[in-house]
Protein backbone atom coordinates (compact mmCIF):
# COMPACT_ATOMS: atom_id res chain seq x y z
CA UNK A 1 0.00 0.00 0.00
CA UNK A 2 1.25 3.46 -0.77
CA UNK A 3 0.27 6.89 1.27
CA UNK A 4 0.06 10.48 0.21
CA UNK A 5 0.05 12.52 3.54
CA UNK A 6 -0.93 16.03 2.81
CA UNK A 7 1.21 17.93 5.20
CA UNK A 8 1.90 21.41 3.92
CA UNK A 9 -0.47 22.93 5.69
CA UNK A 10 0.84 25.98 7.67
CA UNK A 11 -1.36 26.01 10.72
CA UNK A 12 -2.31 29.86 10.78
CA UNK A 13 -5.13 29.41 13.44
CA UNK A 14 -2.52 26.68 15.26
CA UNK A 15 -0.11 30.53 16.05
CA UNK A 16 -0.67 31.24 19.08
CA UNK A 17 -0.63 27.49 20.27
CA UNK A 18 1.97 26.20 18.14
CA UNK A 19 5.22 27.48 17.84
CA UNK A 20 6.41 28.20 13.79
CA UNK A 21 6.12 24.94 12.24
CA UNK A 22 4.29 23.33 9.76
CA UNK A 23 0.47 22.27 11.32
CA UNK A 24 1.44 18.42 11.29
CA UNK A 25 4.83 19.22 12.81
CA UNK A 26 2.41 20.69 16.38
CA UNK A 27 3.65 19.22 19.22
CA UNK A 28 1.74 16.11 21.43
CA UNK A 29 2.69 15.15 24.11
CA UNK A 30 6.45 15.13 23.30
CA UNK A 31 6.00 14.02 19.61
CA UNK A 32 5.18 15.38 16.17
CA UNK A 33 1.60 14.75 15.36
CA UNK A 34 2.52 13.32 12.39
CA UNK A 35 4.54 10.42 14.52
CA UNK A 36 1.20 9.63 15.40
CA UNK A 37 0.00 8.84 11.59
CA UNK A 38 3.16 7.01 10.83
CA UNK A 39 2.75 4.87 13.91
CA UNK A 40 -0.74 4.00 13.09
CA UNK A 41 0.12 3.19 9.29
CA UNK A 42 3.14 1.11 10.50
CA UNK A 43 0.67 -1.46 12.06
CA UNK A 44 -0.81 -1.83 8.28
CA UNK A 45 1.02 -3.42 5.07
CA UNK A 46 1.86 0.53 4.18
CA UNK A 47 5.15 -0.15 1.73
CA UNK A 48 5.79 3.84 1.60
CA UNK A 49 4.69 7.24 2.08
CA UNK A 50 4.87 10.25 0.39
CA UNK A 51 4.78 13.16 1.98
CA UNK A 52 3.51 16.19 0.02
CA UNK A 53 5.29 19.13 1.88
CA UNK A 54 5.61 22.91 1.60
CA UNK A 55 5.57 25.49 4.55
CA UNK A 56 8.81 24.80 7.05
CA UNK A 57 9.37 21.92 4.51
CA UNK A 58 12.80 21.03 6.16
CA UNK A 59 11.39 20.35 9.42
CA UNK A 60 9.57 17.29 8.48
CA UNK A 61 12.70 15.85 6.35
CA UNK A 62 14.92 16.52 8.56
CA UNK A 63 13.24 14.64 11.69
CA UNK A 64 12.00 11.86 9.56
CA UNK A 65 14.25 11.36 7.21
CA UNK A 66 13.41 8.62 4.62
CA UNK A 67 11.88 5.79 6.64
CA UNK A 68 10.15 5.33 9.31
CA UNK A 69 10.07 1.77 10.78
CA UNK A 70 8.99 -0.40 8.43
CA UNK A 71 7.99 2.70 5.96
CA UNK A 72 9.79 4.18 3.13
CA UNK A 73 9.42 7.67 3.03
CA UNK A 74 9.58 10.13 0.13
CA UNK A 75 8.78 13.57 -0.26
CA UNK A 76 7.55 16.38 -3.07
CA UNK A 77 7.95 19.60 -2.31
CA UNK A 78 5.11 22.47 -3.13
CA UNK A 79 7.08 25.38 -4.30
CA UNK A 80 3.94 27.44 -3.94
CA UNK A 81 0.59 25.85 -2.35
CA UNK A 82 -1.47 23.80 -5.08
CA UNK A 83 -4.39 23.33 -2.89
CA UNK A 84 -5.23 20.25 -2.10
CA UNK A 85 -6.27 18.51 -5.47
CA UNK A 86 -3.00 20.10 -6.57
CA UNK A 87 -0.97 18.72 -4.03
CA UNK A 88 -2.24 15.10 -4.43
CA UNK A 89 -1.63 15.10 -8.52
CA UNK A 90 1.82 16.15 -8.03
CA UNK A 91 2.84 13.50 -5.08
CA UNK A 92 0.91 11.00 -7.68
CA UNK A 93 3.75 11.44 -9.84
CA UNK A 94 5.99 10.09 -7.33
CA UNK A 95 3.60 6.65 -6.73
CA UNK A 96 3.21 3.91 -8.62
CA UNK A 97 0.08 1.99 -6.89
CA UNK A 98 -3.23 1.99 -9.00
CA UNK A 99 -4.66 2.59 -5.94
CA UNK A 100 -3.95 5.16 -3.49
CA UNK A 101 -4.36 6.19 0.14
CA UNK A 102 -4.36 9.82 1.31
CA UNK A 103 -4.40 11.09 4.63
CA UNK A 104 -4.83 14.31 5.65
CA UNK A 105 -1.91 15.78 7.73
CA UNK A 106 -3.48 17.16 10.69
CA UNK A 107 -5.92 15.24 11.24
CA UNK A 108 -5.86 11.46 13.27
CA UNK A 109 -8.92 8.73 12.19
CA UNK A 110 -7.23 5.65 12.91
CA UNK A 111 -9.75 3.12 10.75
CA UNK A 112 -8.89 -0.39 9.85
CA UNK A 113 -6.95 0.11 6.79
CA UNK A 114 -7.08 -3.57 5.68
CA UNK A 115 -11.11 -3.38 5.95
CA UNK A 116 -11.25 0.04 3.99
CA UNK A 117 -9.39 -1.46 1.05
CA UNK A 118 -11.47 -4.61 1.29
CA UNK A 119 -14.70 -2.48 1.10
CA UNK A 120 -13.50 0.02 -1.39
CA UNK A 121 -12.64 -2.94 -3.99
CA UNK A 122 -15.83 -5.41 -3.15
CA UNK A 123 -17.61 -2.06 -4.45
CA UNK A 124 -16.07 -1.14 -7.46
CA UNK A 125 -15.35 2.46 -6.25
CA UNK A 126 -13.38 4.61 -8.21
CA UNK A 127 -12.98 6.85 -4.79
CA UNK A 128 -13.92 6.15 -1.42
CA UNK A 129 -14.05 8.27 1.74
CA UNK A 130 -13.70 7.19 5.41
CA UNK A 131 -16.65 8.93 7.31
CA UNK A 132 -17.17 9.36 11.10
CA UNK A 133 -20.55 9.36 12.35
CA UNK A 134 -20.50 12.61 15.29
CA UNK A 135 -23.25 14.38 17.36
CA UNK A 136 -23.75 17.81 17.81
CA UNK A 137 -21.40 19.39 15.49
CA UNK A 138 -21.61 22.55 13.75
CA UNK A 139 -17.40 22.79 12.46
CA UNK A 140 -18.30 20.67 10.08
CA UNK A 141 -20.55 19.98 6.86
CA UNK A 142 -22.43 16.48 6.56
CA UNK A 143 -21.92 13.68 3.87
CA UNK A 144 -25.70 11.78 2.54
CA UNK A 145 -25.63 9.13 1.82
CA UNK A 146 -27.53 6.42 -0.24
CA UNK A 147 -26.68 3.18 1.05
CA UNK A 148 -22.42 3.28 0.50
CA UNK A 149 -23.02 6.06 -2.06
CA UNK A 150 -22.36 9.38 -1.56
CA UNK A 151 -24.97 11.41 -3.00
CA UNK A 152 -23.82 15.58 -1.35
CA UNK A 153 -21.75 17.44 1.06
CA UNK A 154 -23.80 19.48 2.68
CA UNK A 155 -22.26 22.69 3.68
CA UNK A 156 -21.48 23.37 7.68
CA UNK A 157 -24.53 24.07 9.73
CA UNK A 158 -25.84 23.19 13.53
CA UNK A 159 -26.52 19.15 13.36
CA UNK A 160 -27.53 16.85 16.50
CA UNK A 161 -26.12 14.05 14.19
CA UNK A 162 -24.69 13.17 11.13
CA UNK A 163 -21.59 11.66 9.15
CA UNK A 164 -18.50 14.03 8.01
CA UNK A 165 -15.60 13.00 5.83
CA UNK A 166 -13.40 11.82 8.45
CA UNK A 167 -9.96 13.15 5.56
CA UNK A 168 -8.87 9.61 4.29
CA UNK A 169 -9.41 8.40 0.88
CA UNK A 170 -8.77 5.41 -1.10
CA UNK A 171 -8.08 6.62 -5.00
CA UNK A 172 -7.98 4.80 -8.13
CA UNK A 173 -5.27 6.88 -9.63
CA UNK A 174 -6.66 6.82 -13.38
CA UNK A 175 -10.29 8.51 -11.92
CA UNK A 176 -7.99 11.76 -11.67
CA UNK A 177 -5.55 11.03 -14.10
CA UNK A 178 -8.02 10.49 -17.09
CA UNK A 179 -9.27 13.93 -16.12
CA UNK A 180 -8.24 17.80 -16.29
CA UNK A 181 -7.28 20.57 -13.93
CA UNK A 182 -5.41 23.27 -13.12
CA UNK A 183 -2.52 23.54 -11.42
CA UNK A 184 -3.99 24.70 -8.35
CA UNK A 185 -7.40 23.40 -6.79
CA UNK A 186 -9.42 21.90 -4.26
CA UNK A 187 -9.51 17.97 -3.85
CA UNK A 188 -12.99 18.88 -1.82
CA UNK A 189 -14.66 20.93 -4.38
CA UNK A 190 -13.37 19.84 -8.01
CA UNK A 191 -13.28 16.21 -7.23
CA UNK A 192 -15.48 15.36 -3.98
CA UNK A 193 -18.88 17.55 -4.45
CA UNK A 194 -18.50 17.30 -8.46
CA UNK A 195 -18.45 13.65 -8.06
CA UNK A 196 -21.31 13.46 -5.76
CA UNK A 197 -24.14 11.52 -6.65
CA UNK A 198 -22.05 9.63 -9.16
CA UNK A 199 -21.91 5.42 -8.59
CA UNK A 200 -17.94 5.74 -8.55
CA UNK A 201 -17.83 8.30 -5.11
CA UNK A 202 -18.85 5.63 -1.88
CA UNK A 203 -18.49 5.93 2.04
CA UNK A 204 -17.62 3.82 4.72
CA UNK A 205 -18.38 4.47 8.22
CA UNK A 206 -16.03 4.30 10.46
CA UNK A 207 -16.96 4.68 14.79
CA UNK A 208 -13.45 5.31 15.78
CA UNK A 209 -11.33 8.30 17.55
CA UNK A 210 -11.52 11.34 15.21
CA UNK A 211 -9.16 13.99 15.90
CA UNK A 212 -8.18 17.08 13.78
CA UNK A 213 -5.83 19.74 15.51
CA UNK A 214 -6.98 22.55 12.70
CA UNK A 215 -8.03 24.66 16.00
CA UNK A 216 -6.34 25.36 19.66
CA UNK A 217 -9.51 23.99 21.61
CA UNK A 218 -8.90 20.40 19.54
CA UNK A 219 -5.10 20.52 19.28
CA UNK A 220 -5.06 20.55 23.26
CA UNK A 221 -7.71 17.82 23.13
CA UNK A 222 -5.66 16.02 21.32
CA UNK A 223 -2.88 15.63 23.88
CA UNK A 224 -5.39 13.95 26.50
CA UNK A 225 -6.76 11.33 23.43
CA UNK A 226 -3.28 10.50 22.61
CA UNK A 227 -1.54 10.07 25.86
CA UNK A 228 -0.47 6.40 26.24
CA UNK A 229 -3.03 5.24 24.08
CA UNK A 230 -2.05 2.17 21.24
CA UNK A 231 -2.45 4.45 17.85
CA UNK A 232 -4.62 2.32 16.15
CA UNK A 233 -6.48 1.13 18.97
CA UNK A 234 -8.14 4.12 20.19
CA UNK A 235 -12.16 3.95 20.72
Amino acid sequence: MEVIILAGGMGTRLREAVSDLPKPMADINGKPFLNYLLEWLSSFPVKKVIMSVGYKADSIISYFGRSFRNIAIEYTLEEKPLGTGGAIMFAMKSASAGDLLIVNGDTYFPVDLNKFSDLHHNSNGLLSVALKPMQNFSRYGSVVCNGETIIRFEEKKVCSEGLINGGIYLLNRKHLENRHFPEVFSFEKEVLEKDAGTPGLKGFVFDTTFIDIGIPEDYFRAGTLLMNKPENKLN
